[in-house]
């Protein structure tokens, strides 16, 4: 798995000229799946970002996490997260997990993020051509893969 955090001020999605998901002051997270991801990456990744001490504390050193702030997220479908470069000018999608094996593991990953955060995380949908907007705060973004741990 891997996701882009972006810690924003708002950011919301739109689909077919309505918003369907839209949050204040927390992380707009792009998750993009694979076909060997497991419930093991979904708990690794959902606590690592859960922790993330990004936000300021009152000296205003990031010191803290999202947790911390009761911010909240909105969590968007990223298949191009796994896109490759490396031949042409075209990417492959090929290493991206087909709908069949990623949407569950989307779906989990919503229901881990929405359950340690404490309340309902906002999305998108899968698949659908979304328009995403956001204030990125800081400008705050990181990238993290499951599959490179240390």
């Amino acid at each position: 798995m891997r996701a882009i955090i972006q810690r924003v001020s708002e950011a919301s999605v739109t689909i077919d000229n309505v918003i369907t998901g839209k949050i204040g002051r927390g992380f707009m997270i792009l998750l993009g799946v694979e076909p060997e991801d497991t419930d093991a990456d979904i708990d690794w990744l959902s606590s690592k970002i859960c922790g993330l001490r990004v936000f300021g504390d009152a000296e205003g050193l990031m010191n803290e996490s999202i947790l911390d702030q009761d911010g909240d997220i909105l969590l968007i479908s990223q298949f191009t997260l796994f896109a490759s470069t490396k031949k042409g000018n075209r990417p492959s999608f090929l290493r991206a997990a087909k709908p069949d094996v990623a949407i569950p593991l989307y779906e989990k990953f919503h229901g881990e993020l929405s359950k340690k955060l404490q309340k309902q995380v906002q999305t998108g949908e899968f698949g659908a051509d979304m328009k995403v907007a956001l204030v990125n705060d800081g400008p705050v973004t990181i990238f993290i893969d499951s599959k490179n741990k240390e």
